[in-house]
C-alpha cells in the first residue's frame, strides 16, 4: 500500500524555501563567475577598442517605477536589511547581497538601485527589490526601469601632465590641485565627466549606456597621449671616499661631509 503523503509543515516550507534561493544565488554566482573569467580571456577588438584599454563598470545607477503607495514603516519592520530613519532620508535603505546592491524605496512607490557592476545585474537586482515588496503585501508593479548613470574607471599606465592639459582645453578643463587633486575634464560629445589623475587613473561618470562609456575613453586617449609626462632621471653624483681622502682633495672632502673650504 503506497505512502501518503504529509502536508509539508510551515517551517519546512521556509527551509525549503531557502534551499532554493540559495541554489538560485549559487548558480548566478558561477554563471557571474564564468561570464568574467569569459571577458578576461577573450583578446580586446582593436576596431572598437583602439586604444586597447577596455574601462571596467564600477557601479551602475537605475531606476523603476513600483506604480503603488508604501507604507516605509512596515516595509521596515518586516524585511530583511532594511533601515528607515524619516528624520535623516525619506526613504528605506536596503541590501541584497546578490546582486551586491542597495535600494532607496520612497513612499510613492519609486525607487534607485546602485551598486549594480552591469546594467544586468542592475535590472535583476530592481526584480528581486520589487518581488520583497511583493511578498510584503503591496501590490508592486515593475513599469519604467531605466539606466541613469553608468561610472567606470580605468588606468592608461602612464603619468598625465594635468597642468598642460587644463590650459590646452581650458573650455572643457577644471583644475584646482588644492581642492581636488583631479582635473575635471567635461567632455561635449558624447556628455561624459572624466576625472583625470596625473597617475593615469580616469574615472568617468555620466554615461546612459556603456558605448558612451567607451566612446569618451577612446576621445579621450589621443589627448591624454598628447600630455604624458616624460620621466627623467637625474644623474647622481657617485664620489669614492678612498679617492677624497688619497688625493686631498678639500673641496671634493667639503661637498662630501658637508662643510666648505676654510671651516
Amino acid at each position: 500500500m503506497p505512502h501518503a503523503k504529509l502536508p509539508m509543515s510551515r517551517q519546512g516550507k521556509e527551509v525549503a524555501y531557502a534551499n532554493k534561493v540559495r541554489c538560485q544565488e549559487a548558480q548566478s554566482s558561477l554563471s557571474m563567475a564564468a561570464e568574467l573569467a569569459l571577458e578576461g580571456s577573450q583578446p580586446v577588438d582593436l576596431a572598437k577598442h583602439p586604444s586597447g584599454i577596455i574601462p571596467t563598470l564600477q557601479n551602475v545607477v537605475s531606476t523603476v517605477n513600483m506604480d503603488c503607495k508604501l507604507e516605509l514603516k512596515t516595509i521596515a519592520l518586516h524585511a530583511r536589511n532594511a533601515e528607515y530613519n524619516p528624520k535623516r532620508f525619506a526613504a528605506v535603505i536596503m541590501r541584497i547581497r546578490e546582486p551586491k546592491t542597495t535600494a532607496l524605496i520612497f513612499a510613492s512607490g519609486k525607487m534607485v538601485c546602485t551598486g549594480a557592476k552591469s546594467e544586468q545585474q542592475s535590472k535583476l537586482a530592481a526584480r528581486k527589490y520589487a518581488r520583497i515588496i511583493q511578498k510584503l503585501g503591496f501590490p508592486a508593479q515593475f513599469k519604467d526601469f531605466k539606466i541613469q548613470n553608468i561610472v567606470a574607471s580605468c588606468d592608461v599606465k602612464f603619468p598625465i601632465r594635468l597642468e598642460g592639459l587644463a590650459y590646452a582645453h581650458g573650455h572643457f578643463s577644471s583644475y584646482e590641485p588644492e581642492l581636488f587633486p583631479g582635473l575635471i575634464y567635461r567632455m561635449k560629445q558624447p556628455k561624459i565627466v572624466l576625472l583625470i589623475f596625473v597617475s593615469g587613473k580616469i574615472v568617468l561618470t555620466g554615461a546612459k549606456v556603456r558605448d558612451e562609456i567607451y566612446e569618451a575613453f577612446e576621445n579621450i586617449y589621443p589627448v591624454l597621449s598628447e600630455f604624458r609626462k616624460v620621466q627623467q632621471c637625474t644623474p647622481r653624483l657617485h664620489v669614492c671616499v678612498r679617492c677624497v681622502l688619497s688625493t686631498g682633495d678639500h673641496a671634493a672632502s667639503g661637498a662630501l661631509f658637508g662643510h666648505e673650504e676654510g671651516d
